[in-house]
């Protein structure tokens, strides 16, 4: 299956471009996207750590199963004041 991986800015700024597209197995996880893309990029590795997952907006988790041609957005926590 076929998906799409949107990088909030800090994570952008590591990896090639601020979108990818990554072909993963069947049944793959968020886990299993967070893995693949931390082979392929390993500049991104160590900010996968703490990198939130989102789909449809909505924050999930790395167990969760993904479907061709879905959209995940990565984005890191910010912490103001």
């Amino acid at each position: 299956m076929f998906v799409r991986i949107r990088l909030g800015s800090s994570l952008a700024r590591l990896a090639p471009a601020p979108v990818l597209g990554l072909e993963l197995p069947d049944g793959a996880t968020v886990e299993d996207l967070y893995d693949d893309l931390a082979h392929r990029t390993p500049e991104l590795a160590p900010a996968l750590a703490s990198a939130l997952p989102l789909v449809g907006g909505e924050h999930v988790e790395r167990g969760r199963a993904l479907a061709h041609g879905q959209e995940i957005a990565l984005l890191t926590p910010v912490a103001g004041g």
